[in-house]
């Protein structure tokens, strides 16, 4: 399975620079989705994080793990057009600094949904090694609900 940028803006709101996906490369709709970010020295975060030792901010691997769980609940038809919202994160840990070259591999699990509410568990390796895990509660809300 290959779905690529124009397709992932199909499903998810985010766009750039906030879209932190550049490829699918695994999904079953409701129940778990592997995506893609190749992290570039050409990225708006490395000039301030940091000068002369570029590290991808912790929270953005939070982010882009999230929006890969976020593209497997929102795929399903009867999901376009709502918003996945953070609830709370629980269990986060960094394990390695992710850096300009490499390749952010994210897994993205859906635990538990009861009704649209529901908690997700996202990993992200790079070179097969862990680098980020955690827990994230969502809620599934269409915009004019807010």
């Amino acid at each position: 399975m290959r779905i690529d940028i124009p397709e992932i803006e199909k499903v998810l709101p985010h766009r750039p620079p906030f879209l932190l996906i550049d490829r699918i490369i695994e999904l079953e709709p409701m129940k778990y989705a592997v995506g893609i970010k190749n992290i570039s020295i050409n990225e708006d975060q490395f000039r301030g994080h940091f000068p002369g030792h570029p590290i991808m901010p912790g929270v953005l691997i939070l982010e882009a793990m999230a929006q890969v769980g976020g593209f497997a609940l929102l795929y399903p038809a009867e999901n376009r057009g709502k918003l996945a919202y953070f609830g709370g994160m629980d269990n986060v840990k960094f394990k390695k600094p992710v850096v300009p070259g490499d390749q952010l591999i994210m897994k993205s699990e859906i635990v538990k949904i009861r009704g649209d509410f529901g908690k997700v568990h996202c990993e992200g390796f790079v070179d097969d090694k862990l680098v980020a895990q955690g827990d994230f509660t969502f809620a599934l809300q269409k915009p004019e609900n807010l």
